[in-house]
């Protein structure tokens, strides 16, 4: 491939990815498999590692949108990004010991669930976001900051939309002020994770820093669009990003069965 068609390419999809992450999470559904297109030959962790370049600056920007339009409740997002990035650091160092191919299965499942869930209960994350958090919040916060904050480091795709969904169905709070919490934590999983990777192997900072500014316009009009739309418009996002991920890692376990057998 051309070398300005490959930057052109990888720069459009930094772009939409920004735009989905911004509003729901689940850029790396867009950007990972890119990057993997346009390097079939290069490391999978050098590849991931540069994935995170891009990806903070869109998450920072739609952090820093979401905070200036919304009351995040930072008695809870602080701790929580703090957690989530040393869980981050463990997860990508966790790489070289667990490959994650052996998650697939299991975070295939939990997104299903989480489909289902959210389809179920059709109030879930649209009603008014409680506003008190108390000692319970916080450890329940903590706890899914490190659980996910690890998955982010280790493997990645969803992250965000785990976030969203698992501050809505514990924390009480709609899908906007879970976004915008969400993207707090999600800093610093990619903060984590950078901060290995970066002491570890060979990042592609300029390809990184080139797609970072196509990501970070895409999470600027995504997260004005979500503020602008609400809570109901993030919803029908949610669930189509969520879909959209069972679908390509049930394509990709597919590939890989079939792989096995040949």
């Amino acid at each position: 491939m051309d070398a300005d068609v490959l930057i052109l390419t990888l720069g459009f999809a930094a772009l939409f990815a920004g735009f989905v992450d911004a509003v729901v999470g689940g850029g790396g559904l867009v950007q990972i498999p890119a990057l993997f297109s346009a390097f079939p030959t290069q490391s999978p962790a050098v590849l991931l590692a540069t994935n995170k370049v891009s990806s903070i600056v869109g998450t920072a920007s739609a952090a820093v949108q979401y905070a200036r339009r919304v009351r995040i409740p930072w008695a809870i997002a602080l701790p929580g990004a703090v957690v989530a990035l040393a869980a981050s650091w463990l997860g990508a160092k966790a790489v070289v010991l667990l490959p994650p191919e052996l998650m697939r299965p299991f975070v295939l499942l939990l997104l299903v669930l989480v489909v289902a869930h959210t389809f179920i209960r059709k109030d879930l994350g649209t009603g008014k976001s409680q506003q008190k958090h108390g000692r319970r919040e916080l450890i329940v916060t903590m706890a899914i900051a490190a659980s996910v904050g690890f998955y982010d480091g280790l493997f990645g795709p969803g992250t965000g939309s785990f976030l969203i969904f698992l501050f809505v169905r514990f924390l009480a709070l709609d899908f906007i002020h879970a976004a915008a919490t969400a993207k707090i934590v999600n800093v610093a999983t990619n903060l984590g994770a950078i901060a290995y990777f970066s002491t570890s192997v060979e990042v592609l900072w300029v390809l990184g820093a080139t797609m970072a500014l196509c990501n970070l316009c895409g999470a600027i009009i995504g997260s004005r669009i979500a503020l602008a739309r609400g809570s109901g418009f993030v919803r029908l996002v949610f669930l189509g990003v969520v879909m959209a991920l069972i679908v390509k890692m049930s394509y990709d376990m597919l590939v890989a069965g079939c792989a096995g057998f040949t």
